[in-house]
């Protein structure tokens, strides 16, 4: 194979791997936005709330796809486009564009301080049966909650679990197709 065609063959999975990144963002996000999350698990209707589900729903993503073969490369797609977002939508909001890099790394710092918590509780609750780690982990990130753990974080830690199983017997993440399961059954 010549250097054009090796060429031309890297282009296009490249773009393989952004519209399956793509279409898995969007996934997430949709899940993300789903009202049970705000009414049946209490999850604060904010724009905090909403970025806590966002980087939850891509982190679960992210964990399987860097568990499958040639999935790392998806999963950077999949982190670049949830970030080339958020920075769009701190424009729409009228972020001046001097801070923007400044709160992008904020969020890029919060995101792998919820993906070290969720991935620490997420082996220590494997551990036990019905495990509190996740619990508390949802608590302090997406409820906001110090040194209590309101009972609607167990109930959200139960829909992450089943999301995650979900998850993992996924075959198509590859391909950009993904189905979470519904965030009401967990109330």
């Amino acid at each position: 194979m010549g250097l054009l065609n090796r060429r031309v063959a890297r282009d296009r999975g490249k773009a393989a791997r952004s519209r399956a990144a793509a279409s898995l963002y969007a996934a997430a996000v949709k899940q993300a936005r789903a009202p049970g999350f705000y009414t049946a698990l209490g999850v604060p209707d904010t724009i905090d709330g909403r970025f806590e589900l966002i980087v939850l729903h891509v982190h679960l993503l992210c964990r399987k796809l860097h568990a499958a073969d040639a999935g790392a490369e998806i999963a950077q797609a999949l982190f670049d486009a949830m970030f080339r977002d958020m920075d769009r939508n701190l424009r729409e909001m009228g972020v001046g564009d001097p801070s923007i890099p400044r709160r992008i790394r904020a969020m890029i710092e919060a995101y792998y301080g919820r993906v070290k918590a969720y991935d620490a509780a997420l082996s220590a609750d494997a551990g036990a049966d019905g495990g509190t780690a996740l619990a508390t982990a949802l608590a302090r990130n997406v409820y906001n909650t110090g040194a209590e753990t309101p009972p609607a974080a167990a109930r959200l830690a139960d829909y992450v679990r089943r999301a995650a199983t979900a998850l993992a017997a996924e075959p198509d993440l590859a391909a950009g197709r993904v189905a979470f399961p519904p965030p009401a059954s967990a109330s």
